[in-house]
């Protein structure tokens, strides 16, 4: 089922780029995947399926994550389960560029995308007002970081899409500590370490230094 679910799915992006989402039909697709009707709502159910296989998946995958988190590391659970969702979409390659084509030209699948988007959001949004203490404040805090959150992975996706960015590794962390820096106490407010150099110092013994006022060995 796996090689005629991306036989179809190979045929209907080729018809939507050349003849357009509206005007593609459910049958064409068939015919130029060569399966049945049958066979296409077996694999996908509907057309729109075709272009968002894997939403529920991949909610499910990131629920699990957030379900083996504790109340301290509420936060770094959320940020590291969007990521799952990030590089999902980058290990699609050129397949989630073309979804990004379609959805940027097509209201409906627009609207669909932005859906899928907030369903994310809310998982976020309740996990972390479970976390808290039942406060308002927690839960306007809960709001506001799911929001971030979200709002970090899709600034970071929207820009590889658009092949702005080659990095999306460095900059979902980059934006992601921001989004720690602005939420979570602890992490705005860790100290920082000053090391002066004293001219003539080695490379190694400035290692060395540097080694000592990190605690590390």
């Amino acid at each position: 089922m796996a090689a005629g679910r991306d036989a179809i799915a190979e045929a209907a992006f080729g018809l939507f780029a050349t003849r357009g989402y509206e005007e593609t039909s459910v049958d064409d697709i068939a015919a130029a995947a060569g399966v049945s009707r049958s066979t296409f709502f077996r694999a996908y159910g509907s057309k729109e399926a075709v272009i968002f296989p894997d939403h529920d998946q991949l909610l499910h995958r990131v629920e699990e994550r957030l379900r083996s988190t504790h109340t301290d590391s509420a936060l770094k659970a959320v940020t590291e389960a969007v990521k799952i969702v990030l590089f999902h979409y980058v290990a699609e390659g050129e397949r989630a560029r073309e979804r990004y084509r379609l959805t940027s030209a097509v209201p409906a699948l627009r609207e669909r995308e932005l859906v899928s988007g907030a369903r994310y959001q809310r998982l976020f949004r309740h996990y972390l007002s479970k976390w808290g203490d039942g406060s308002e404040s927690a839960e306007r805090r809960a709001e506001l970081t799911s929001a971030a959150v979200v709002a970090a992975h899709n600034r970071v996706l929207r820009r590889w899409l658009r092949g702005e960015c080659t990095d999306p590794q460095g900059e979902i962390e980059a934006a992601l500590t921001d989004v720690r820096g602005i939420f979570d106490p602890a992490a705005r407010d860790e100290p920082v370490a000053v090391l002066v150099v004293p001219p003539g110092l080695s490379m190694s013994q400035a290692e060395s230094a540097i080694r000592r006022a990190l605690g590390s060995t």
